[in-house]
């Protein structure tokens, strides 16, 4: 049990370091103890109850999600969105935002940007502040042309994001997926689109969104996949995807003659990448969230609270 000249002198290291300002240096020098002590004191009264710290913030909750889930998937950071009360518009803008933030924040090593397709990475894009970033070229990791839905497509993405960053790109001249195997095997032997996809294999970073092909699928409302298509899926085990790529409920690309007819880097491919940044919001992507982080494809999570909570709280590992 403490003594009470034990208790008094941790009350007054406790004041003068959370309430003074006083370095554990300095509280040492005035007491004639080593800083260790100090630091043993303040450890101390935390155990003992005398002293207690309360983060009042709003964000402190989103913070410690954060935390739960880098710690449950072992990813390099994790950024949950508060988007509470928002219109689903809104929340993809909010994590846009999020999202374009994180990427001009941490591009300063990077040589070469990869960007794969879709509405939440639109709104990235959208979101993202004009800036000098001549040293990063954007390359896109996916197919992307076609009359429809042109402002999704990675090719289109690539081009405005160089424009908002001031900076180059290339072009992938080809569909995301193609009717044939055969026709895929010509196109992607040829010179342009070798050297594109070579390129996107080598990227520093890259950015990508999960999708969930039964809810909501952005693949199914611009025409990719048919009744059919999602029959054959659903019946393979498929229950997400990255850049149009289907994997199975622990993260394998799925053996399927969808995944062989797609143009751009496969699951293996976009793995090796040094850092995978994963854009994506909604809880009906849980099931396609956890597999993907199963599968170890992304380094760094942007996420709504709603999914973050539900990632975290959640045992199908």
């Amino acid at each position: 049990m403490l003594s009470w000249e034990d208790r008094r002198l941790m009350v007054k290291v406790a004041m003068l370091y959370y309430f003074e300002g006083w370095t554990q240096a300095e509280i040492a020098a005035r007491n004639n103890v080593s800083r260790p002590v100090i630091s043993k004191l303040l450890n101390t009264a935390k155990k003992e109850g005398i002293v207690e710290i309360y983060i009042k913030d709003e964000t402190f909750h989103t913070v410690e999600l954060e935390q739960k889930i880098i710690k449950k998937f072992g990813l390099k950071e994790v950024i949950v969105v508060s988007t509470a009360g928002f219109a689903p518009e809104m929340a993809k803008r909010q994590l846009g935002k999020t999202g374009a933030s994180y990427i001009a924040n941490h591009t300063k090593e990077v040589k070469s940007l990869g960007i794969s397709w879709g509405t939440t990475l639109l709104s990235l894009v959208a979101e993202y502040p004009y800036e000098h970033k001549e040293d990063v070229h954007i390359v896109p990791i996916v197919g992307g042309m076609g009359s429809e839905y042109v402002h999704l497509h990675s090719n289109q993405l690539a081009f405005n994001l160089a424009q908002k960053m001031n900076t180059t790109c290339s072009y992938l001249y080809a569909p995301a997926m193609v009717e044939s195997n055969d026709l895929k095997e010509r196109l992607v032997s040829s010179k342009d689109i070798a050297h594109v996809l070579e390129e996107g294999k080598n990227v520093d970073m890259a950015v990508v969104s999960i999708g969930n092909p039964f809810k909501g699928a952005t693949m199914e409302k611009i025409g990719y996949l048919g009744p059919d298509d999602l029959a054959s899926l659903r019946k393979a085990g498929a229950v997400g995807d990255i850049s149009s790529r289907f994997y199975d409920a622990v993260g394998k690309e799925l053996d399927h003659p969808l995944n062989q007819r797609v143009i751009g880097l496969n699951l293996d491919d976009i793995k090796k990448i040094p850092e995978v940044v994963g854009i994506v919001e909604g809880s009906y992507k849980l099931e396609s969230i956890e597999a993907a982080l199963q599968g170890g494809y992304l380094d760094v999570l942007i996420t709504d609270d709603r999914t973050a909570q539900e990632l975290a709280d959640s045992h199908n590992l």
